[in-house]
C-alpha cells in the first residue's frame, strides 16, 4: 500500500496534481501490468492504462473510500475499459503478444499448471477463458488480491469469486492437458 495514501487521495481530490502524480506513479505499473495481460498489444495497453488513469483524475472528486483499498477503484476502471476496447474493436486479438516482463507471475498459482505447461502455453489458453474467468485469475494470481478486493473490482459476491476461480483453474486444467 501506498505510504499516506489517503492523505494523497485527499490532496487530489483538491485538485493536487502532485499528489496524484504520487498515486499514478504507484499505482501505473499493476495497472499496466493488468490491463497488459488481457489485450493483444504493447501500444492498446499503454493507451487503455493511459485511460484508466485520465478517467480516475476526472473522476475523482466523487471517489469515495469504502472500506477497500484505492486499487479496487482503480483495477474496476482498468477492467471496465478493457471491455470498452473489446466492444468497440470487434476483433480477434491474440494474449501471445504480451511481453513476459509485464505479467509477474505467483509461484503457487496452481503447482500442476507450473509442472505440466510453460508460461506462453498457460497464456494462450488462459485466452480462451471467459473474460470474467481471465479477470479472476489474473488478479487472483498475478496481482495477488484476496478474494475480498476481487470481489469488490468485478462488482461480485465473495463466494461468486471463489466459484468463478474453481471454475477457471479446472477448466485452464482441461485446456492445458489437452494437445494441440
Amino acid at each position: 500500500m501506498l505510504e499516506d495514501e489517503q492523505i494523497l487521495i485527499s490532496s487530489a481530490k483538491k485538485g493536487d496534481r502532485d499528489a496524484f502524480g504520487q498515486v499514478y506513479g504507484h499505482y501505473h505499473p499493476a495497472i499496466y501490468r493488468f490491463v497488459a495481460a488481457k489485450v493483444s498489444f504493447r501500444h492498446e495497453a499503454e493507451d487503455i492504462t493511459h485511460e484508466v488513469f485520465l478517467k480516475a483524475w476526472k473522476n475523482l472528486p466523487s471517489y469515495k473510500e469504502k472500506g477497500f483499498p484505492f486499487s479496487s477503484w482503480l483495477y474496476r476502471i482498468a477492467r471496465n475499459k478493457v471491455i470498452d476496447h473489446y466492444r468497440t474493436k470487434k476483433s480477434d486479438s491474440d494474449i501471445e503478444n504480451v511481453s513476459d516482463e509485464f505479467v509477474k507471475i505467483v509461484d503457487d498459482v496452481e503447482e500442476s499448471i507450473d509442472n505440466l505447461m510453460d508460461f506462453e502455453r498457460v497464456k494462450d489458453k488462459l485466452s480462451q477463458l471467459s473474460s470474467d474467468q481471465q479477470d479472476v485469475l489474473i488478479l487472483k494470481f498475478v496481482e495477488d488480491m484476496e478474494v475480498a478486493e476481487i470481489a469488490r473490482i468485478l462488482g461480485k459476491k465473495e463466494g461468486a469469486i471463489r466459484i468463478i476461480q474453481h471454475r477457471a483453474l479446472n477448466r485452464l486444467k482441461e485446456l492445458l492437458q489437452e494437445r494441440t
